[in-house]
């Protein structure tokens, strides 16, 4: 294919052609950058050199130089990690100047926050939070107390998101966000980063009220040992470093708590985020102090800097997993910037304090007004994997819930009957598992929502068909049915006109997603409103219908 990259393609190819093809003393190398540069002059966009027998076939198979998910390239400044660490990639300490060793560590910090928003948009673990060479050799950090703990909760918490979307298994809409590559996601000892953490953190405050104490000062600063060597620095330093340590465990705190069965953990939660995003504005607003204190040592400072001071943080080198890790996309992807990645956390956690203020309403209808109206803020995968957690926890709504119960109030039958017999007919059982499907595409992003439930309105006209048949096999024709027929009579006929309600319903989520993801051209509007307009209609015939037979059948059932 065309493109400008001829000098880097030469080589790649060299390279491929020398690992691929044997050679003898007899074996003759050509440098062929001067062809590929003249193909590329002349060549378009679009266009492809190709031989008599390359046909498109093989075109299609073949290595697409410059590609990011297909060709690995030849920038690699390490082949391993023990070779990077060697050539001083990762040192530890940091550095032997203490003021410098801090502001580098707060560096690793923000570059660490970024690359975690970036895999938290869908790009693999191995490209951003584990391109950081630290947390590839956990052992490594155990003499620098600081770095230590925080590269410990960093592992702790990807392993706790990985957990929510696997279980969710929301992640088929990113396939790449639960892929481990090997890593060592699971150090030993990152059960205790929190205590690790907050012993860190008890040593930095310490380290803030001595350097705060006016009259004391110096008495105070005899005793504790200042966190490096500027004490005019001392106090800004300590402070940008609690707020990200703060961040770092009430984050931790919220995943956790969020995780509790039957959402006994959100009250909780609802606090840890309240402190997370003021860490968040702390952590912003130490970015003056941190260029300021920087500028002598970071030349160029631009606003798409990974982190706060705008400098490059050492012990980060993304090629290195492209090269260890066959699975892995081969090039390194662009990271997030530190703000951006601030922005999206932020999002996240108000994302999560809607989940946790949310009241766990018992009815169906409450439900999917709650998850439609939660979808309109956009939510990302980690959020709605957290929605659907919470909604659903084996095989139940909440986990305390029935799906049988949640249908049976759901179509307006008595809560006496969510215990009958009949909740045990195959094909009520397969209307349970279909509303558990409903719920699960419901918390999944726009695009796939639609696609899955366009797919389900078979589904649920199909269910429909096969409770009618079974319901005329079981008690004859519905009409020739009198009012005062027994109990399944009456389950029955509430739960089919529920099933068309609820189809008519599904038909309006996937019309009206259309318009949200801009399927539609301005010439089709004329048709698919006439769609949801009979859809709509048909909807309020059948809850209608619902309600004004909820009272006579409340009544009989209580005789």
């Amino acid at each position: 294919m065309a493109d400008n990259g001829a000098q880097e393609a030469a080589v790649d190819i060299s390279v491929l052609a020398r690992a691929s093809i044997p050679f003898g003393d007899n074996s003759v190398w050509a440098d062929v950058s001067p062809l590929l540069e003249a193909a590329c002059k002349d060549l378009r966009d679009g266009d492809l050199i190709h031989g008599d027998n390359f046909n498109l076939f093989a075109a299609m198979s073949a290595l697409e130089i410059m590609d990011p998910k297909m060709d690995s390239g030849i920038v690699c400044k390490y082949y391993s990690v023990d070779e990077a660490i060697e050539n001083g990639a990762a040192p530890v300490p940091i550095s032997f100047d203490k003021t410098v060793d801090v502001q580098r560590a707060i560096d690793i910090m923000d570059h660490l926050l970024a690359c975690e928003a970036t895999w938290h948009k869908g790009h693999s673990l191995a490209q951003t939070v584990f391109s950081c060479i630290y947390l590839l050799r956990p052992d490594r950090t155990s003499s620098h107390a600081l770095l230590h703990s925080y590269c410990r909760v960093i592992r702790a918490t990807c392993k706790a998101v990985i957990s929510v979307v696997s279980d969710a298994r929301t992640h088929e809409e990113e396939d790449l966000f639960t892929m481990a590559y090997g890593l060592p996601l699971d150090g030993d000892g990152d059960e205790k980063c929190l205590s690790l953490l907050n012993a860190v953190e008890e040593t930095t405050s310490r380290q803030l009220r001595a350097c705060k104490a006016q009259s004391s000062r110096r008495r105070v600063l005899e005793d504790i040992e200042p966190l490096q060597t500027n004490l005019d620095l001392e106090e800004g330093y300590c402070k940008a470093l609690l707020c990200r340590l703060r961040f770092r465990k009430h984050f931790y705190h919220v995943l956790t708590s969020m995780r509790r069965p039957q959402g006994r953990g959100l009250e909780l939660a609802r606090k840890h985020i309240s402190s997370c995003i003021l860490e968040l504005e702390c952590i912003l607003k130490s970015s003056e102090f941190l260029r300021s204190s920087a500028c002598g040592s970071c030349e160029d400072i631009i606003d798409d800097s990974t982190t706060g001071s705008g400098c490059q943080p050492v012990g980060f080198d993304a090629s290195l997993n492209s090269r260890l890790s066959a699975p892995t996309p081969p090039r390194a992807i662009k990271i997030l910037s530190w703000k951006k990645a601030i922005e999206y956390f932020v999002k996240l956690l108000h994302d999560l304090d809607i989940l946790c203020s949310y009241s766990l309403d018992p009815l169906l209808e409450g439900v999917l007004q709650f998850v439609v109206q939660f979808q309109k803020s956009q939510p990302d995968l980690v959020a709605r994997s957290h929605l659907q957690l919470l909604l659903l926890q084996d095989g139940k709504l909440y986990g305390r819930d029935s799906i049988f119960a949640v249908i049976t109030r759901a179509a307006a039958l008595p809560e006496v009957t969510k215990n009958h017999d009949i909740q045990k007919n195959e094909y009520i059982v397969q209307l349970g598992q279909l509303v558990i499907n409903m719920l699960k595409i419901l918390c999944t992003n726009a695009a796939w929502q639609r696609r899955k439930l366009g797919k389900m309105l078979q589904d649920w006209r199909v269910i429909y068909v096969q409770l009618e048949l079974v319901f005329r096999k079981d008690f004859g024709e519905v009409s020739s049915i009198p009012d005062d027929e027994n109990i399944c009579v009456k389950i029955f006929r509430h739960i089919l006109l529920w099933v068309e309600e609820q189809t008519y319903w599904i038909a309006s989520r996937f019309l009206i997603l259309g318009f949200e993801l801009e399927l539609y051209s301005p010439s089709e509007y004329c048709m698919v409103y006439w769609y949801i307009y009979v859809v709509l209609i048909k909807l309020a015939e059948k809850t209608h219908l619902k309600m004004a037979t909820r009272n006579d059948t409340s009544k009989e059932f209580d005789k």
